[in-house]
C-alpha cells in the first residue's frame, strides 16, 4: 500500500511563531512545529508536504493542487480562515478532506473578530493547544481517512 501524503499548510504569520506574541501562540518557531508535525508522521505512517505562505492566492493554489497530489490538508490558515471567502471556496471545490487548526481557542478571542469561513468548510477545526494541534489534526485526518476508506 502506498503511503499517504498530509498536506500540512500555514497561512500569514506563522512564520513569526517564536517572536509574534509568544504569549498566545508559545516560544516554539514554524520549524518546531514542523518537527513535530514530521514526528508524527512517521508514527501515524504518512508523508507530510509542509508550507507556510503570507499570500492568500498562494494558500489557494495549494488547496487546488492537493486534490490530486495529496491525501488531505491540516491547515492552520490564521487570519484567513475568518476574512477569507476565497479560502472557503476553494476547500468546498475540492474533495480531499480538510481539517482546520488554531493554536489559541479562536472561540474565546476578541468579540470584534468575525467566525471562521473556513470552518463552514473543513471536516473539523481543533483549536486552543497550542502547538499540539498540529499532531492532533493530522490523526484526526488519518482516523477521518480510515473511516472513509472502511466504508
Amino acid at each position: 500500500m502506498a503511503i499517504r501524503k498530509i498536506m500540512v499548510l500555514n497561512g500569514p504569520n506563522l512564520n513569526l511563531l517564536g517572536l509574534r506574541e509568544p504569549e498566545l501562540y508559545g516560544p516554539g518557531t514554524l520549524e518546531d512545529v514542523r518537527l513535530l508535525c514530521e514526528a508524527e508522521a512517521a508514527e501515524l505512517g504518512v508523508r507530510i508536504d509542509f508550507r507556510q505562505t503570507n499570500h492568500e492566492g498562494i494558500l489557494l493554489d495549494w488547496v487546488h493542487e492537493a486534490q490530486t497530489g495529496a491525501a488531505g490538508i491540516v491547515i492552520n490558515a490564521a487570519a484567513l480562515a475568518r476574512t477569507s471567502l476565497s479560502l472557503h471556496d476553494a476547500v468546498k471545490g475540492i474533495t480531499v478532506p480538510v481539517v482546520e487548526i488554531h493554536i489559541t481557542n479562536i472561540y474565546q478571542r476578541d468579540a470584534w473578530r468575525p467566525s471562521s469561513y473556513l470552518s463552514k468548510a473543513a471536516v473539523g477545526v481543533i483549536c486552543g493547544f497550542g502547538h499540539d494541534v498540529y499532531p492532533l489534526g493530522m490523526r484526526a485526518l488519518c482516523n477521518h481517512l480510515n473511516r472513509k476508506k472502511a466504508v
